[in-house]
């Protein structure tokens, strides 16, 4: 069972977005050609540490970081890293490693296993993504998901935008990108307003609609995954650093996109100093329970 060891005072900063992209005996996240695109897309060397070197690699630079993986089974009909994994072997690296767990929406057995992996094994948030899961998050069918993830009360971050994930592959894989359009996780968000939604990465080409449900329900976050900040649209860098500075949180998408690359680009953002605790740190404490909410995070937010 896992359970929280961090030193919330000594971290530097919390990375809310880092796969496991290899789990024991080798066994990899995605399929090999989708592995080999994605590796080609992002130009990374296609390093896939394991749970262990990922908290070292975090330990080191006084970092948290939340892991997980992506259940897509019924649409890759590739086996994932089992997320009961990835929760257990983090248990053991819990003064740095926060797991969330994964669960494909098709599965006929989604509601136990959304329950077994937050109240039996210790997920303190779960990991979705539409386009590569294959599912509508607006759609009737997918409302009692939502409904026990609300029950949970735990986080969910949420891909959005496009996805390196089948890109320059002919049809891309099938994959649809519409559905990791922020504005059908609005109805979300309106329904479940006690759920915390995260919306992963600069949601391009939908930044503004992005923003907007930012701006409009308090319960919904924006991580900074996938792109490096030189790279942000300035949309998105002027609401980091004014009316969103609460809701917006450091993730770099590791193995993908380096940490310390991130970082280095971060610091040329025109973002304020009192500002930059709040999206390193203090914002994902905040989120993921780590810390104490406030009298009220939004009090100057507008």
């Amino acid at each position: 069972m896992y359970r929280p060891e961090i030193d919330v005072d000594a971290v530097t900063a919390v990375d809310t977005h880092v796969h496991v992209e290899v789990g024991d005996h080798g066994h990899c996240s995605l399929p090999p050609d989708l592995a080999a695109a994605a590796a080609k897309y992002f130009r990374t060397d296609g390093v896939t540490p394991d749970i262990a070197s990922i908290a070292q690699f975090y330990r080191e630079r006084s970092m948290a970081a939340v892991v997980f993986t992506v259940d897509a089974e019924h649409q890759l009909g590739h086996p994932p890293i089992p997320s009961e994994q990835v929760v257990e072997q983090a248990a053991d690296h819990a003064d740095v490693l926060v797991p969330f767990g994964s669960v494909d929406p098709h599965r006929p057995d989604a509601l136990d296993r959304l329950r077994s992996l937050a109240l039996d094994h210790g997920a303190r948030g779960f990991k979705l993504h539409p386009t590569v899961q294959g599912f509508d998050p607006s759609a009737p069918q997918h409302r009692p998901f939502w409904a026990a993830l609300a029950e949970l009360g735990l986080p969910v971050v949420v891909h959005t935008g496009q996805t390196g994930i089948g890109a320059g592959v002919r049809g891309g894989h099938g994959f649809k990108l519409r559905y990791s359009d922020p504005m059908l996780l609005d109805d979300v968000a309106a329904e479940f307003g006690d759920l915390t939604l995260i919306f992963a990465h600069p949601s391009v080409p939908w930044q503004d609609e992005a923003i907007s449900i930012a701006t409009h329900k308090a319960n919904v976050a924006i991580d900074l995954s996938g792109w490096r900040p030189k790279y942000f649209p300035p949309a998105l860098v002027r609401a980091a650093d004014t009316f969103l500075r609460h809701q917006v949180l450091f993730a770099s998408d590791f193995p993908l996109i380096h940490p310390d690359v991130w970082m280095e680009d971060f610091a040329d953002l025109p973002i304020r100093d009192e500002v930059r605790p709040l999206i390193l740190r203090d914002n994902a404490l905040r989120i993921l329970g780590l810390r104490p909410e406030p009298t009220d995070p939004t009090e100057e937010n507008r």
